[in-house]
């Protein structure tokens, strides 16, 4: 059995949410105040994830990015990294605010932690400060340094830009890249905040963002190696670092995706959009074989919907917000 929808697409990379809980409060993904944490009998314990894991290596899952929530508030997380690597998984990544790298890169990179994505939507202050309800940049920017010196790499920074909010600052981050090294990537903004205010007037087009760093850093095109997300350029003159862009809503990939998705509380979701979830941990505590289980995610995976439809009548928009699913 392999994970492949109707449409011939082949699911390989794995995104497992091990907590749903934040110590920040992004705009863009739950609300700045009455949101409950799921209980923790609720959420998945590490032999859970692990077994789950090893069911879906044997369908083809190569690659696993550890999510949340904030996955760094999940206690004891270099102890699941090395669990995984066990399984023989090589490409271990995580996405994470960055708050608490600092203190936790190195346990993570010798636990078996290969890169890491930070996100990070300003490099202003205040405007950080008002985005993530938090005043906490530096802290990420420690974090990011952190990553760095460890060797996590790698270091790629996800910058969610909503237009009259930040997209001010895509030359500057721009500039972050060409003087650290690190890659940026510019995402459009998505409706899954939990406050419900997306609107398509917020998102600025990737095609936009090019043009405005390009009349600054001229750009080169990378040659895609491989179905990603993400079109990426380097910098003419040379310099380090990368920028690329996440086009999910005025350019849709979903021909080419190969992402699944396991809730922290062990909903399995055959794309970030889906309005239908398998439940993989009534099954896993109920009794469920192995067999049982991949068979529920195979079917799960060939019912996969053609496209997430954004902008389009027939868009319906997934009762979870991004921070109940996991980036």
């Amino acid at each position: 059995m392999a994970l492949v929808d109707s449409f011939g697409r082949i699911a390989t990379d794995l995104r497992v949410s091990v907590t749903d809980r934040c110590d920040l409060r992004c705009l863009y993904c739950m609300p700045e105040e009455g949101l409950t944490w799921t209980p923790s009998d609720e959420i998945l314990s590490f032999a859970e994830i692990e077994r789950l894991l090893r069911v879906m290596q044997t369908l083809g899952v190569t690659t696993i990015r550890l999510t949340g929530g904030e996955p760094l508030m999940r206690r004891d997380l270099p102890n699941l990294i090395a669990r995984i690597k066990q399984l023989g998984v090589e490409d271990i990544s995580m996405t994470t605010n960055g708050t608490m790298l600092a203190r936790h890169a190195d346990a993570l990179k010798r636990a078996g932690l290969r890169r890491v994505n930070v996100s990070l939507d300003s490099l202003d202050h205040d405007r950080f400060t008002m985005i993530t309800r938090r005043d906490r940049l530096e802290r990420v920017l420690e974090g990011l340094n952190a990553a760095s010196s460890v060797g996590l790499s790698p270091v790629k920074i996800n910058c969610v830009i909503v237009r009259g909010v930040n997209d001010d600052e895509v030359v500057a981050f721009a500039e972050l890249a060409r003087v650290t090294g690190f890659d940026v990537r510019f995402i459009e903004y998505l409706p899954l905040d939990a406050d419900q205010q997306w609107t398509a007037a917020g998102v600025v087009p990737s095609a936009e963002l090019i043009t405005r760093i390009d009349a600054t850093y001229e750009l080169e095109a990378e040659v895609a190696l491989e179905a990603a997300p993400s079109r990426n350029f380097r910098f003419a003159d040379g310099a380090p670092g990368s920028v690329g862009f996440i086009a999910s809503v005025t350019e849709p990939f979903c021909e080419s995706c190969n992402r699944i998705r396991l809730t922290a509380d062990g909903q399995f979701r055959s794309c970030l959009f889906s309005v239908k979830e398998l439940d993989l941990r009534a099954m896993i505590r109920g009794g469920a074989e192995d067999a049982e289980m991949a068979s529920a995610i195979v079917a799960s995976v060939a019912n996969k919907q053609a496209g997430h439809g954004i902008g389009t009548p027939v868009f319906v928009r997934p009762a979870r917000s991004m921070s109940a699913i996991g980036g």
